[in-house]
């Protein structure tokens, strides 16, 4: 039988207890199969896409084939807030979002953007993976969207065309481009930052034509979307741990049984693990790399100066979170 998409409304199988094989998780299909349409906006180097694949692959082996997964990578479907809409009204099936802009559909999610929140990626995964984190991704059910898992786009780290960044002082006046959220465009004003918000897609170009000095982003995206050719100096300053989410629209989700919303949930859970394995195992070598290609890098800006400056962003926003900024911190303490 013809493929078809749950974007065309393609009617589901029911599945029944009696199709559940080898293992909870494990579907049989009796009727059409069927795909979903998952998109992200990076290059297939890049660690949503390895996460996409991963979710691609885990899911047609536990459903037997029967549930093919088709990947939209480089916004070809469209950049983020376009996807984001997409799924809210079904035009689009799903998406690896990177957690700013799907703060601007669910403000609560701009708690993970605060400067200097997470000590460690270990401790990110804590919040993320448990009460915290799940309460979060069901609030995004309110403006019709499923969340599905964390993945990750990961520590967040500036670069530029300039000059050397050691502390906050020599950002002062270089134009840098930010995620299209509120948190990170007043953090890099705070540290004296001209801050411009734009899509990823936009930056590109901005960066090429020298319009823009820098911008800033985990490990995996400098390296994989070759920065070094526009970039000249990268500053480890670690200053957001940026999570990635599945996220999948609601018109689709409501389709699916409940043994397929299992699988599919399963599926995102076992892909965001397997892509934070992936980005920590890479890290090393993308640096060497772009240490190779001329980028020079400052291993150890002056993270405590760092810290401090951005102190008026929590003063600004921690309001905003009501018992969800607390409670981060009160779990962050028990683990030390």
């Amino acid at each position: 039988m013809p493929t078809k998409t749950l974007s065309q409304r393609l009617t589901l199988t029911t599945l029944t207890a009696a199709a559940l094989v080898s293992s909870p998780l494990s579907l049989a299909y009796d009727g059409d199969s069927y795909t979903l349409r998952l998109a992200h906006v990076v290059n297939t180097e890049d660690t949503y896409h390895i996460a996409a694949d991963h979710f691609r692959r885990y899911l047609e082996e536990e459903s037997s084939g029967n549930i093919e997964v088709e990947i939209f990578p480089n916004a070809s479907l469209g950049d983020e807030r376009t996807l984001l809409e997409g799924m809210q009204i079904g035009t689009v099936d799903m998406g690896v979002i990177t957690n700013g802009p799907v703060a601007n559909f669910a403000p609560e999610f701009s708690v993970f953007e605060l400067p200097f929140l997470f000590p460690s990626a270990e401790s990110a995964y804590a919040i993320l993976d448990g009460d915290i984190g799940q309460a979060l991704l069901d609030r995004l059910g309110e403006v019709n969207l499923k969340g599905l898992a964390y993945a990750e786009r990961g520590f967040r780290n500036v670069t530029n065309s300039q000059q050397a960044v050691h502390g906050p002082e020599d950002l002062e006046g270089l134009k840098l481009r930010v995620v299209e959220n509120e948190v990170y465009v007043d953090t890099f004003r705070t540290l004296g930052a001209n801050a411009v918000p734009m899509a990823w897609t936009e930056a590109l170009t901005a960066l090429q034509q020298g319009t823009i000095d820098g911008q800033e982003n985990p490990i995996n995206a400098i390296h994989a979307f070759n920065l070094a050719e526009t970039q000249s100096h990268l500053s480890m300053t670690r200053h957001i741990y940026a999570p990635a989410v599945f996220i999948m629209g609601m018109p689709v989700w409501q389709q699916l049984d409940d043994s397929a919303q299992a699988l599919v949930l399963e599926a995102a859970r076992k892909a965001s693990a397997y892509a934070r394995e992936q980005n920590s195992a890479m890290q090393n070598a993308q640096l060497d790399e772009l240490r190779d290609a001329g980028m020079a890098v400052v291993e150890d800006p002056d993270r405590e100066a760092f810290r401090d400056a951005v102190e008026p962003v929590y003063e600004k926003y921690g309001p905003r979170f009501d018992d969800i900024l607390p409670r981060i911190r009160e779990a962050l303490q028990k683990m030390q």
